[in-house]
């Protein structure tokens, strides 16, 4: 019997960096600043992705109105 590979739907700091087209420094303020939304586990920090999905939507929306 084969085990299932667990899809992570989780992304470092450094991961989410480069998810977004963005800077660790700059990822690391933002979460200092408590601006983009995220997850401290076990002294790390974690971002979903679909959270980050909707976090761009929301600063598209900020930036046209």
């Amino acid at each position: 019997m084969e085990l299932q590979k667990v899809q992570r739907t989780t992304l470092t700091m450094k991961e989410a960096a480069e998810y977004l087209g963005i800077s660790y420094w700059l990822v690391n303020q933002l979460v200092r600043r408590k601006q983009i939304p995220c997850s401290k586990v076990g002294g790390k920090y974690l971002f979903r992705v679909q959270a980050l999905d909707e976090y761009l939507v929301n600063m598209e929306q900020q930036s046209i109105s």
